[in-house]
């Protein structure tokens, strides 16, 4: 069982996707398919073979490729190379189309030249466009048929032909108008709407297409004691990369050598420049800044921060939002109803109503060129492209159209505490000495046992001793109390940190703002106490603020006490705590709520985050490939959880305008149509159009301020 990705041509509208998607279905071996009309992708789940998916599709009447996410630059560039391809050809098509259809309404609407000669060359030069530019409608008409489906070629097709033959019939067989006109520009401006169409939807892409620029195309590697400049793709873990002022890392890594501050804005999209030390991690595609480094390559190609992000960006780009349902129910009956539409005003007109047979004719054909399935098609997976693609420039990585329509159902916000809400390092943040011994002294005689511990809270106050410069002392017969703290001898003095006397007023206080006191004591008597705390992270409270604003309910699950817990809650103005849970109850305190959405660190958090109905997990700069976040934030910042709910929400938006606009459309555009209110040639404008203000209207959800 594995899922399998295939690059799909020849798609008109959403119709050809639901011809291409029941086809599938009904192979062997196959356990989903979701065909995106707007990605021009199918994705497949299932134990079958690359070769027998290829042959359905293209004895569907589509070409396809299978396109393997390890690509190379170079593969991505033959891509795009083939969608500009694309782009061009339907340009040359259109205006090929339109040459030859220019002739012919000058000589029958302008100098309405009816004589046999320009009969016959009006029948040629309307014959080229139909059976040359227009073949494509009769082909994918055709494989409709086989396929028992029909589609927007369907329409097309019948439409053209009706206007095509009939004026043929008129010319040469019994007397009556030619409408060589109808049927040469209804097929021009039907490709002026697929060459706009391509234009434009190529645009809702161009988030994959900048990360992809983004990678550096070589890199100076040691090869011994020589500094070689080889292709990224030679680039091996271990190998040892040198990075000057203003150039590219080119791969994840971490620093073994040299200082500087890196542009992470190109994954994190942080404009602050991060400051890197010997130790610090890397990631490929960042920008050097000041100083030259040499760092250790740990990840390379398709195992690095960037190729993760375009593998997340892809993969929610081709996937299906649950309201995309909607759209392809209606798409899978459209067209038969629009046939039969078009059918019945024809009767209604020439029957009922005695109309010029011509008169009923160009209003069949005004009814099945106005339909237009592919607004329809185009409503949500370019408003999901678009989405996707802003949410990565701003280090919100979002899993697909499922993560982003419930972002924006989501009510209540659950924030896990530790390295969520808070930093997950404790700080020192008091230190009192008492009688002649002033906080220095306190912090070098602590610091000096802790050094010889191993326990976070011991980390936290040797680094504190180390900021500050001072000198940790030698420590002999040192041993850790479990429960209680830590001893040794230091400087011929008996030494202890950790409980030792009674709780007084002040280490109440002190506990009553969430925070872990350690007396200091030196030969039996407290010379000064150390408080200890996982401090909050400075965007917390605001984050908190801003989902407040936007009406969630908050709430914050921890396994700390009650009274640290409060505490916490207190600063960033949590509404409600649930504390003393253990990791293995999360998940059941989540399962307890309703439209909730998990925000935690995405390892620890694993069971939380699967049982919400959302999950969003921290992404730690680094790690980004979490399976259980159906969001991912790579800045680790929690501001963006708000920013994240707005993004759907605007994206939820934009489908669900396009789904009116789409609907509104051929609702209002089918009666215009049948009422002979409308030309045929027009008709056709109109229906290519459609198609291209949904794809506009949908890259306006760019302009949107986060």
């Amino acid at each position: 069982m594995k899922t399998q990705q295939f690059k799909i041509s020849g798609m008109h509208c959403a119709s050809c996707a639901l011809v291409i998607e029941n086809a599938l279905k009904k192979v062997d071996g196959v356990k989903s398919v979701n065909v995106n009309y707007g990605t021009e992708k199918a994705t497949i789940e299932g134990s079958v073979k690359p070769d027998d998916i290829l042959k359905v599709i293209k004895d569907a009447g589509y070409r396809a490729e299978v396109i393997n996410h390890e690509m190379t630059h170079g593969e991505h560039d033959h891509h795009q190379m083939a969608q500009d391809a694309e782009i061009k050809k339907e340009r040359n098509y259109f205006f090929l189309s339109l040459t030859l259809s220019l002739p012919i309404l000058i000589l029958s609407m302008v100098l309405k030249n009816m004589s046999m000669e320009s009969r016959i060359a009006q029948a040629i030069l309307a014959g080229v466009v139909q059976f040359f530019v227009g073949w494509r409608f009769y082909r994918g008409a055709w494989y409709g048929l086989k396929n028992k489906a029909a589609n927007m070629d369907t329409l097309v097709a019948v439409g053209t032909s009706a206007a095509y033959f009939y004026s043929l019939a008129t010319a040469f067989v019994i007397s009556g108008d030619v409408f060589y006109e109808t049927s040469s520009l209804l097929i021009t401006f039907v490709i002026l709407g697929k060459w706009l169409e391509a234009k434009t939807k190529g645009k809702t892409g161009e988030a994959i297409k900048k990360l992809m620029g983004l990678q550096a195309k070589t890199a100076r590697v040691l090869r011994g004691q020589i500094e070689v400049d080889v292709p990224i793709v030679e680039v091996g873990v271990g190998d040892i990369i040198i990075v000057r002022p203003g150039e590219k890392v080119p791969v994840d890594g971490k620093i073994i050598e040299g200082y500087s501050s890196i542009d992470e804005s190109t994954i994190s999209g942080e404009s602050i420049p991060v400051e890197k030390k010997v130790g610090d991690a890397v990631i490929g595609a960042t920008i050097n800044k000041t100083g030259s480094f040499k760092f250790k390559a740990e990840k390379v190609g398709q195992d690095t921060v960037l190729a993760q992000i375009i593998k997340f960006v892809e993969n929610a780009q081709g996937s299906k939002a649950p309201i995309q349902k909607f759209a392809d129910k209606v798409s899978s009956y459209f067209v038969p109803s629009v046939i039969g539409i078009a059918i019945i005003t024809f009767m209604i007109w020439f029957f009922v109503l005695s109309a010029p047979f011509v008169s009923a004719l160009m209003a069949f054909t005004a009814v099945l060129v106005i339909a237009c399935p592919c607004a329809l098609g185009l409503a949500t997976p370019t408003a999901i492209m678009v989405g996707t693609g802003m949410g990565a420039g701003r280090g919100i990585l979002i899993k697909g159209g499922e993560a982003l329509e419930m972002a924006g159902k989501v009510k209540v916000v659950v924030f896990d505490k530790t390295g969520t809400l808070t930093k997950g390092e404790p700080v020192v943040t008091d230190i009192k000495g008492h009688g002649t011994l002033g906080m220095e002294q306190v912090l070098q005689m602590a610091a000096s046992v802790e050094n010889k511990s191993e326990h976070p809270l011991a980390e936290a106050i040797v680094s504190r001793a180390k900021e500050d410069g001072i000198d940790l002392l030698n420590v002999s017969n040192f041993e850790a109390i479990v429960g209680n703290g830590v001893g040794g001898i230091v400087s011929g003095k008996k030494v202890f940190v950790g409980k030792y006397s009674q709780t007084n007023i002040e280490i109440e206080n002190l506990e009553l703002q969430g925070k872990t006191v350690m007396q200091v004591v030196i030969d039996n008597v407290v010379v000064g106490l150390i408080a200890v705390a996982d401090t909050v992270k400075e965007t917390s409270s605001q984050a908190v603020a801003e989902l407040k604003k936007m009406g969630m309910k908050t709430i914050m699950i921890t396994g700390d006490n009650e009274r640290t817990a409060q505490a916490i809650a207190a600063q960033v103005d949590i509404d409600s705590v649930f504390a003393g849970v253990l990791p293995e109850e999360k998940a059941e305190k989540i399962k307890s709520l309703s439209g909730v959405l998990f925000v935690g660190d995405g390892i620890n958090d694993a069971p939380a985050l699967a049982q919400a109905d959302l999950g969003i997990a921290m992404g730690h700069g680094t790690d980004i490939a979490i399976e259980t976040g159906g969001i991912v934030l790579v800045k680790n910042d929690l501001l963006d959880v708000a920013r994240a709910i707005k993004l759907s929400r605007a994206t939820m938006n934009k489908i669900k305008q396009n789904m009116f606009w789409a609907l509104f459309y051929n609702s209002v555009g089918i009666p215009i149509a049948a009422l002979g209110l409308l030309r045929a040639e027009f008709a056709g404008l109109a229906m290519a159009l459609s198609s291209v203000s949904v794809v506009l209207n949908s890259l306006l959800l760019k302009r949107k301020r986060l």
